[in-house]
């Protein structure tokens, strides 16, 4: 907060990419990556999306309007800074040859952050780390104009599609970071629901969290009045919870309590089912109006711990994901702690967290526990349980003796930290995670 000498700020930002929304929104992307006058294009995604078919879904919807494609598919889930430079080597190698001039992004928030940093360094000179943010890497901002990205979600929750942010692990650091910057925010996103509508109930659950953590924490996070006065060149796309944000936030979250749930629910013997189809639109578009909401506002507490979370991960192997290597997904990672970072900072807005729980518990019991700095948590842990989601840090591999280390690697994220509706201390983050170990 402000000391009382200092000018406050008057001045919130928005910004969000073009959006098509729909079943079958995905075979028109050839029509509009052709109107910014695409000649060579590079698909970019993982090896299940593109075995699933829904890459070469968008790809035939490129060559029918006369662009050439060029297929990268070895996009890892959870991107570290080896598997980025090994796309964008490739990517200048396809380019050196005959040019590239879009990419079109297929497949979670893993794949769309990938196309960022191709989209990024096909244009500009320079490594991977002079771009990552301070301190792990140097932030250097773009110095040229990055590719058109269009960007098409296969996953629902990771609002990559509308955000400025690519995030990875830095392997010899161990820690997880990104790059920020306006400039990586798609021109186009395409959210097809007949896509999303085929992931396994694990990872529905595990992306849902983070949709429920976007809404949440960008309703949470420090309002934008309540920060120190910025000039113009100061001004950052996370600028604190807003009144446009706040109207997505507000939605995604009611539309999750109806429909998280019911996404995330499978016929016995039949786990392979496709989500129930009216669960996954409504998901689907939960997670496009949540990453409007959080790609301008910005995340805080949560999402600060989910970096180490997920980076310092040792043997957990998450049920419904693909791969043998140990790994803890984005979303379940945010939600391990935030009940606890909830509880936190209730006092800083008791209001907003108790609108926001009595928005996304809906018709369930735990609406009418009695106001309070319980309730959201409440909320957030009978969801938790119900949709799967491990028990805490602790189900996930980590012990008491982690919470210096888990602390350490949060402390290193300020830029989400500063978006927290009050200061955070080390003190207060190894409360949050300690008693994130078990939640019930």
């Amino acid at each position: 907060m402000s000391d009382g000498a200092s000018p406050l700020e008057s001045v919130f930002t928005y910004a969000a990419p073009a959006l098509k929304f729909g079943r079958g929104a995905a075979t028109e992307v050839g029509y509009d990556v052709r109107g910014w006058g695409a000649r060579r294009a590079l698909v970019v995604t993982d090896p299940d999306v593109a075995a699933a078919g829904h890459a070469e879904t968008v790809a035939d919807s490129l060559r029918a309007h006369g662009i050439e494609v060029v297929v990268y598919d070895r996009a890892r889930v959870e991107p570290t800074d080896a598997s980025l430079i090994d796309a964008v080597d490739f990517a200048r190698a396809e380019s050196g040859r005959a040019g590239i001039d879009a990419v079109v992004a297929v497949g979670g928030g893993s794949s769309i952050d990938t196309g960022k940093a191709v989209a990024l360094l096909l244009t500009n000179p320079g490594d991977l780390m002079d771009y990552i943010n301070a301190p792990v890497g140097k932030a250097r901002a773009p110095e040229r104009p990055v590719l058109p990205l269009a960007a098409v979600p296969t996953t629902t929750g990771t609002g990559s599609e509308s955000t400025t942010i690519c995030v990875l692990d830095v392997l010899s650091l161990k820690v997880k970071t990104g790059i920020s910057h306006p400039a990586l925010r798609p021109r186009l996103a395409v959210v097809d629901p007949s896509l999303s509508a085929t992931q396994p109930a694990g990872v529905i659950a595990a992306a849902g969290m983070d949709i429920a953590c976007h809404a949440l924490e960008s309703y949470t996070a420090r309002w934008f009045a309540d920060q120190p006065a910025k000039t113009a060149e100061q001004r950052v796309p996370y600028c604190g919870s807003n009144p446009i944000s706040d109207v997505w936030s507000e939605r995604a979250l009611g539309l999750l309590a109806g429909a998280f749930r019911a996404a995330v629910r499978r016929e016995p013997g039949d786990p392979a089912a496709p989500a129930d189809p009216a669960a996954a639109d409504a998901m689907a578009l939960a997670a496009t109006f949540a990453g409007l909401g959080f790609g301008n506002a910005g995340v805080h507490v949560p999402h600060a711990n989910a970096y180490p979370i997920a980076g310092r991960v040792r043997d957990f192997r998450p049920a419904d994901y693909p791969g043998q290597e140990p790994m803890v997904p984005h979303g379940m990672a945010v939600g391990l702690t935030a009940p606890e970072a909830f509880r936190f900072t209730f006092d800083a807005a008791p209001q907003r967290h108790l609108r926001a729980a009595r928005l996304l518990a809906g018709a369930t019991d735990a609406s009418a526990a009695a106001d309070g700095p319980d309730l959201l948590p409440t909320v957030l842990v009978d969801l938790m349980r119900d949709i799967g989601l491990p028990n805490g840090l602790a189900a996930v591999g980590y012990g008491a003796g982690d919470v210096d280390d888990l602390v350490a690697g949060a402390l290193q994220q300020q830029r989400l930290l500063a978006t927290a509706p009050k200061d955070v201390t080390a003190e207060d983050l190894a409360g949050v995670v300690g008693a994130s170990l078990e939640l019930w």
